[in-house]
């Protein structure tokens, strides 16, 4: 990215405030970088939790395979998923508070003996579900707002503040050689005026 700049003071004083401006802002930028790279390290621990609970779950859901066939799935179902929003270093993070399941009523006298256990088993292998869901929601939200931070520290780092001191040297440079120049002239000028009075007078 090339900065424009032109060879002033006003251009000067402008990249001075600008590049002040983001080597102050660096630090914290960093600071949201690491934040964030932690928590996307913290949410994947916790989605490797979740599946493995999942999996056992599962597992065990498995074992009575034979069982489920008789089930009844009209009579379980998530009617709603309450949640909230939370920040997360700075990134706005979807909660789950609660699922809200409807339960059809059943006969415990004409309904085999374990229907009961094998809904409170369905409810917890969908809140492991939808825990899962929301937890790579969470994942996808942290990895981009990390790689747009991470983006922010290198553009910083790497491209903006080099630039712009770069420019400010070339800006002082020039003003500093347009200085010695008028210094020069101004010499050259006086020391012409004097000869010329020397001639003058004599």
């Amino acid at each position: 990215m090339a900065i424009t700049f032109q060879y002033n003071k006003t251009s000067l004083q402008g990249l001075e405030k600008n590049l002040k401006m983001r080597v102050r802002a660096l630090p914290t930028i960093k600071n949201k970088e690491s934040a964030l790279r932690l928590e996307v390290k913290k949410a994947k621990k916790e989605i490797e939790q979740i599946d493995n609970e999942l999996e056992a779950r599962i597992n065990a859901y498995d074992k009575t395979l034979a069982l489920w066939g008789e089930f009844d799935t009209s009579l379980l179902k998530v009617e709603d998923i309450k949640m909230s929003v939370k920040k997360v270093a700075g990134v706005r993070i979807p909660v789950l508070d609660e699922v809200v399941y409807s339960t059809k009523p059943f006969s415990v006298f004409n309904s085999p003996k374990w229907y009961a256990d094998g809904l409170t088993q369905l409810k917890e292998l969908a809140q492991v579900g939808i825990e899962q869901e929301f937890c790579i929601q969470k994942l996808n939200l942290l990895e981009f707002a990390r790689k747009k931070t991470t983006q922010k520290v290198n553009l910083f780092e790497k491209v903006q503040i080099p630039g712009y001191e770069d420019a400010i040297r070339k800006i002082k440079r020039f003003m500093e050689d347009e200085e010695n120049l008028s210094k020069s002239s101004q010499k050259i000028v006086k020391a012409k005026k004097e000869r010329e009075a020397e001639l003058e007078n004599a």
